[in-house]
């Protein structure tokens, strides 16, 4: 991306601001084991903003200004892990003004004398429902902005909402993570009778992704064999693949920030009626769920309508007996949006717009009967309907 991208990103948020700075800051980096970090993944709001890709930074716009504060990174840290230079910074963000940490928090300080209020984004509503701890970065600015200011407000949902309309070169990004992730797909499928576990699998996508220049996997890959496909986010990758038995595959690329993100069911070996079938009412499912997306479409009618599609699909296989069944059986929501975060927010909205792109992914899991199928494709909102970005990506059995 190129530097005026993040600036006029920076100017579309303050347009949206009533009164005060933004305060927004990086992640931080997070321990692995002993003294060893995890490979460094960025705050997606703060890259849409600055487009910098280190840890511990800050950026501060208040109306014309905008200024990036630098962290401290010691001598030490400097031989082993190298650092963001201040000049570099600014060449990537287009931001001019960069400041040491003493000189941020002097800035700072002297922002609360002209402003009571300040926006930040302040803590993750949906953390009550995470099963891991939240980067601390955002956590730690939030608590030290509400200490300073009189007030402290959320910009999440402006943001949200800027970002769940794609931008020209946004959807060629993705266009070209999808076309990877694509590629991936057809020589894994070319190849499956010679793999023996899953963990070949994932080894094969890791190494058409990195070779073509993509960052590696989008997420931690899926490749689900028989009852593994029931766990919704399987991610051991290492149990044996069994003939006569589906293998689901949930697969991204990430190619400069932007992911893909599809599923493929294939078959290893001869399987069964039962499983054909099942993989035929998702694909069914997924063809008339496709078909409903437009601009303009109500969103809450769109879940209606995902409902009673797939509640055919159940009852076509004798699954639907009783209501409950029908999420024990189709348990996870049909689309999430795409973007910098896998799952996006589209900011929710009452209707479609042009220029969101969003998953479409029905699935049908049995554990009784071992079975899992799920088929999932990446849709752009088009101003005429949408477009199928990984369509060319056939869903065969």
């Amino acid at each position: 991306m190129q530097s005026q991208f993040f600036s006029s990103n920076r100017r579309a948020l303050l347009a949206k601001i009533p009164d005060g700075p933004v305060v927004i800051g990086a992640y931080s980096r997070l321990q692995r084991s002993g003294d060893a970090s995890f490979r460094f993944e960025q705050e997606a709001n703060f890259w849409w903003l600055t487009g910098i890709e280190a840890p511990h930074w800050v950026v501060i716009i208040d109306g014309d200004t905008e200024y990036l504060i630098a962290p401290e990174v010691s001598e030490v840290h400097q031989i082993f892990d190298g650092s963001l230079s201040a000049e570099k910074a600014a060449q990537i963000s287009g931001i001019t003004l960069v400041l040491t940490t003493g000189q941020g928090k002097e800035l700072l300080k002297e922002l609360t004398t002209r402003h009571a209020v300040v926006y930040t984004v302040c803590l993750d509503p949906r953390a009550q429902y995470y099963d891991f701890t939240e980067n601390p970065a955002p956590i730690a600015l939030y608590e030290k902005l509400r200490y300073s200011f009189s007030e402290v407000k959320d910009c999440r949902k402006y943001l949200a909402n800027l970002r769940a309309i794609k931008q020209p070169e946004e959807i060629e990004l993705i266009r070209r993570a999808i076309q990877l992730t694509v590629d991936g797909f057809e020589t894994v499928r070319k190849n499956m009778h010679h793999y023996s576990f899953e963990y070949e699998i994932e080894a094969d996508f890791e190494y058409q992704f990195r070779k073509q220049g993509a960052s590696g996997h989008a997420y931690d890959p899926i490749v689900a064999a028989g009852k593994n496909a029931c766990t919704l986010h399987y991610g051991k990758n290492q149990d044996p693949l069994v003939p006569g038995e589906l293998v689901l595959l949930d697969i991204g690329a990430r190619l400069s920030g932007y992911p893909a993100d599809i599923t493929r069911t294939y078959a290893y070996g001869d399987v069964s009626d039962r499983h054909k079938a099942v993989h035929a009412e998702v694909e069914t499912a997924h063809r008339e769920i496709i078909d409903l997306l437009e601009p303009g479409l109500n969103v809450k009618d769109y879940f209606h309508k995902v409902d009673e599609i797939m509640q055919a699909a159940l009852h076509n296989l004798g699954l639907l007996q009783e209501e409950s069944d029908y999420r024990k059986y189709f348990p996870h929501s049909i689309s999430h949006g795409l973007g910098i975060d896998v799952h996006d927010s589209l900011g929710g909205p009452e209707t479609f717009q042009p220029g969101m792109v969003l998953t479409v992914e029905p699935g049908i899991y049995i554990p009784e009967e071992a079975i899992g199928v799920r088929i999932e494709d990446d849709i752009l909102i088009t101003a005429t309907g949408h477009e199928n970005l990984s369509g060319a990506l056939s869903t065969s059995l």
